[in-house]
């Protein structure tokens, strides 16, 4: 969230004429790689953004290629489990990938389902309890929560060896099984097992991008959403003010939770722009597009102001965590490492928002253990829209009924003085491209960008015309996108031939944008465009 402030510009075509009148967001561009489906060469990545395979590989040992096979695995794994465990009811007792994230298998407390399993794909494991015996057992320990010992580190369902594991500092064992046995838990689905990790709240580093509690402790940026971000907890009370990672005054914790939960939601002021992408903490972004959960065994990547981008897997959720401040339950425990000032920052798999940085225990030296508040709790605890990077330049929040409607007049923004209007170029030149609004930036390969000024623009409908002069050498693709409601879609699209793009398009009233996508090659590209 560490944004640079720029001038605010924008486009509103009607039926008079072009007036300019938006936001200019805090930079330039989208900076995501093309996503499947999309334009030519968006395949051999697989959708995915190269910043995230670089880092599966460099912290998972793959290459980039088994980076994106492993990505489609668990995708597919995942769209498995969730119906099987429709499916199977209280017969499901969970599901998890192996090392090399080939294999899911399924733990059935009903064997007569293993033919289901199997069709499914997957491979069945019979067990004595369903993952709802599992939660429950859970339950009784997270109730009595308060009783454990600083001895106990924290306790998870753990589906692989169907139990609830008990952490305990070695020696002090016999206090796990005592803290368990006091809950009336069964033993039989009790394991307590030695270990030395101290989790803690990773308070003083970023998660995204840094920002600054009461111009005090740091933390980091998890995932925007409308009006602000989420983040940990821990990191600040409602009330509390933040600023950014450039000191500018950013926003106000609205709502926050801990211990018990670790969640938090910053407001942020008018000067912020949250915007669907991570900072891959290596000179670029990588997209949001979504909150859909990985299963166990799925890698994981995790992005924060002191540590930078770190990747491992899932290792259990519905993780207790006994914090020195209190117990956290519900969290996902994870073998990424993280260090303080990591706190509250983002968790992707692939292009899929997962949670916010909670605690952990270790750090990024010797390896660590690391836990996340899973997002879409939070979102539905708060009544939050997540921000992706497909809808961010939305016009406006998508209506409560889904109706793909255009936002309303009155959210319009106002037209600028006329000063600010494009001025047409000195006498005597010729340039390649014309039109009634022209906008000039600088992109490469890789990378996409929205236009007018990474906003919008209404039109009546009609005739809509664009031209992009592309950079000497480079291989554009430009797309007329449409606001349906949720999302933006493309509704004409055209590639650069001798550098230059041009597209023509009948269409509808609607709120609208122009992307850009760089296939190849990089520098200052020129758009024009035109709407009747």
């Amino acid at each position: 969230m560490d944004r640079r402030r720029m001038t605010a510009i924008g486009v509103v075509v009607a039926a008079a004429g072009l007036t300019a009148a938006v936001t200019l967001p805090s930079f330039a561009g989208e900076n995501a790689a093309p996503r499947a489906g999309g334009p030519a060469g968006a395949s051999a990545t697989g959708g995915v953004a190269p910043e995230v395979l670089d880092a599966m590989s460099r912290d998972l040992s793959l290459s980039r290629e088994q980076a994106v096979r492993r990505l489609a695995a668990e995708r597919r794994a995942t769209g498995t489990l969730n119906r099987l465990r429709a499916e199977l009811g209280a017969a499901y007792g969970g599901g998890w990938l192996s090392a090399d994230g080939a294999t899911l298998t399924v733990a059935l407390a009903d064997p007569a389902q293993a033919a289901r399993v199997r069709a499914a794909g997957a491979v069945p494991k019979e067990v004595d309890r369903g993952v709802r015996e599992l939660d429950a057992v859970k339950g009784r320990l997270d109730s009595a929560g308060g009783r454990a010992t600083p001895d106990i580190a924290g306790w998870y369902v753990d589906v692989a060896t169907n139990s609830v594991v008990v952490l305990a500092k070695p020696g002090a064992e016999e206090a796990g099984r005592r803290f368990a046995a006091a809950t009336g838990a069964p033993a039989g689905a009790v394991r307590v097992t030695a270990s030395t990790e101290s989790p803690r709240p990773l308070f003083d580093v970023r998660g995204g991008d840094a920002y600054f509690i009461n111009n005090a402790g740091r933390c980091s940026v998890g995932f925007s959403v409308v009006g602000g971000f989420v983040t940990a907890g821990h990191c600040g009370r409602p009330g509390d003010r933040t600023t950014g990672a450039n000191r500018v005054a950013q926003g106000t914790f609205a709502a926050s939770s801990f211990p018990g939960d670790d969640w938090a939601f910053v407001q942020v002021n008018n000067q912020w722009t949250p915007q669907g992408v991570v900072n891959d903490f290596n000179g670029g972004t990588v997209p949001v597009n979504g909150s859909t959960e990985a299963p166990v065994g799925a890698s994981i990547c995790r992005s924060g102001s002191t540590t930078g981008t770190r990747c491992g897997v899932v290792q259990a959720k519905n993780a207790t965590v006994n914090y020195p401040e209190g117990t956290v339950t519900g969290l996902t425990r994870t073998n990424v490492c993280a260090e303080p000032g990591d706190s509250g920052g983002a968790w992707l798999s692939g292009d899929q928002a997962q949670g916010v940085t909670s605690g952990g225990s270790g750090d990024c030296t010797a390896g660590g253990i690391t836990f996340f508040q899973p997002v879409n709790e939070i979102l539905q605890r708060n009544n939050l829209t997540l921000v992706t990077a497909e809808s961010r330049s939305a016009p406006a929040e998508p209506p409560a009924g889904g109706e793909a409607t255009a936002p309303p007049a009155t959210a319009a923004p106002t037209a600028p003085p006329a000063t600010a209007a494009p001025t047409a170029p000195p006498a005597g030149d010729s340039p390649v491209c014309t039109g009634d609004v022209s906008r000039s930036g600088a992109i490469a390969a890789g990378r996409s960008q929205a236009q007018p000024d990474g906003r919008w623009f209404v039109a009546d409908g009609g005739a809509q015309s664009a031209c992009l002069d592309a950079p000497a050498g480079a291989q554009l693709v430009l797309e007329l996108q449409r606001w349906t409601g949720t999302s933006f879609r493309t509704v004409a699209r055209t590639a650069t031939a001798d550098g230059v793009a041009k597209l023509e398009a009948e269409a509808s009233p609607g709120t609208y944008r122009y992307r850009l996508t760089a296939l190849s090659g990089s520098g200052q590209y020129t758009l024009t465009f035109s709407a009747s």
